[in-house]
């Protein structure tokens, strides 16, 4: 029998339904919708209604379409904007009439161990891997082998954390962006044990399949094509300074990048490239796969 989860993130909910074929982990459907709440919340850290209405809907949609097909075990999570928000409960009643299940708001650790459990798959040949998962409101950082985690933490920086913070028109002001990414990624490290590093990273979310449709020069909806793609540090540079001397408007026009990508996308850029320099990782694999790959993976298999 299928089961599905509903991922509410800080920039998109997104929904996925799989099942246990016969051991083999089978995606059966995917769903996204932009609603960007982490820009819900405002100075107070209290999501506005009309955030939380539109996530809502979103969740009521996706949780009617999964049990339409089928998948009548249904999970629902929320990230970053949730666990920011101060009337979290308000928001987590509206999510749970939508949906008719008790969401569940993940710790930071919990989501970035999710996100390993499900980018990793995409490097079957390498054991211990590093997994770096860029969201709206957070990065998490994971690093392990199969099912054991070594290190796994969560940093407040995210793409639409740092375009709310930081505005950024030109090449020149992916600088200050990097910067302080690289000092809240350097005040977590102080926090955190010592990170034994891996040769080989992976990284999954809507920034690295943006830099892989871009540098593969196919369009963004062609997802199955990114998978397992690997760039550089050069190639990620330098598509996020071709993207940041871009006008809006042009970026629109671009079919390797998502529309509702298309503002936050150098600011997503810019805290990998500061990940990259902290940790001397000159290039990373695109996985399709994250953090409700792997919440199902161990509900399934």
């Amino acid at each position: 029998m299928p089961a599905a989860v509903i991922g509410i993130g800080s920039n998109s909910v997104r929904a996925l339904i799989a099942r246990n074929n016969d051991g083999v982990f089978e995606r059966l459907y995917r769903d996204r919708e932009g609603t960007r709440l982490f820009a819900g919340l405002d100075s107070r850290n209290m999501l506005n209604q009309e955030s939380i209405r539109k996530t809502a809907d979103a969740v009521r949609r996706m949780a009617s379409e999964a049990r339409k097909r089928g998948a009548e075990d249904l999970s629902v999570f929320a990230t970053s904007a949730a666990r920011d928000a101060a009337n979290g409960q308000d928001f987590l009643d509206a999510v749970e009439q939508a949906a008719g299940v008790p969401p569940m708001i993940l710790s930071g650790e919990e989501e970035a161990r999710l996100s390993f459990f499900g980018a990793s798959r995409a490097v079957k040949d390498e054991c211990f891997c590093g997994v770096i998962d860029i969201g709206g409101g957070s990065t998490e950082i994971v690093t392990g082998c199969g099912e054991e985690i070594e290190c796994a933490f969560s940093c407040q920086m995210g793409a639409v954390r740092l375009f709310r913070e930081i505005p950024l028109s030109r090449k020149e002001d992916m600088e200050a962006v990097e910067k302080a990414a690289g000092e809240i990624l350097e005040a977590k490290l102080k926090e955190t044990p010592a990170v034994r590093l891996p040769e080989t990273w992976i990284g999954t979310g809507g920034t690295f399949t943006t830099l892989a449709a871009m540098v593969k020069e196919i369009p963004w909806t062609a997802r199955t094509h990114m998978h397992g793609t690997r760039v550089t540090e050069k190639e990620i540079r330098e598509v996020g300074e071709k993207l940041a001397d871009m006008p809006l408007e042009e970026r629109f026009r671009l079919p390797g990048l998502q529309p509702g990508r298309a503002d936050i996308v150098v600011h997503g850029i810019c805290i990998l490239l500061a990940v990259m320099k902290r940790f001397g990782i000159e290039s990373i694999t695109v996985s399709e796969w994250g953090n409700m790959d792997g919440y199902l993976w161990k509900k399934l298999m």
